[in-house]
């Protein structure tokens, strides 16, 4: 007896599902073996904590991750510079940052597709560009950059975070 339409429907959702399922698992597993203390959710979130976290970790619940790999892409969270310097050495740094979370995601600079920077003061955006131009290869991602209103917590000059495809 051939199955209806709704059936076949049905039945190819859940073959899908089960694939996508064992690739994610598999995706995991890769990007598990990668980060330190990554975990997967039910719906195949891996979250990329970073030092500083499993650090506080015993002591209270983290605020945010560092990086979750989902569908593809990687999404890491803002980084910042909390030293001296100026805007030039602030953003060298966080750059450096966003390329060692995106290498542990198994992502790379050329990958990135959205970057927003935050300027503790517009009058840095000439410096800021100094440094950023040519960090993510020929084809730069697409950018927002805005002066926040009140600063940078931490008193960083600038902080950046990124979506990359993996």
């Amino acid at each position: 007896m051939p199955l209806s339409a709704a059936q076949t429907d049905t039945s190819r959702r859940s073959a899908f599902r089960s694939l996508f399922a064992a690739i994610g698992a598999t995706a995991a597993g890769v990007f598990g073996s990668r980060a330190h203390a990554a975990t997967t959710d039910a719906t195949g979130i891996v979250t990329i904590p970073d030092a500083a976290q499993q650090a506080e970790a015993p002591k209270q619940a983290p605020l945010f991750s560092s990086a979750k790999v989902h569908g593809g892409l990687v999404f890491i969270a803002g980084k910042g510079y909390h030293e001296a310097g100026d805007i030039k050495v602030h953003t060298k740094s966080v750059l450096d940052q966003l390329e060692a979370e995106l290498k542990k995601a198994g992502s790379s600079m050329d990958k990135v597709l959205k970057v927003n920077v935050y300027l503790h003061d517009l009058e840095d955006y000439a410096g800021m560009n100094e440094v950023f131009r040519g960090r993510f290869g020929p084809n730069p991602p697409v950018r927002t950059t805005i002066a926040a209103y009140g600063g940078i917590p931490g008193k960083s000059l600038v902080e950046i975070d990124c979506i990359a495809a993996i």
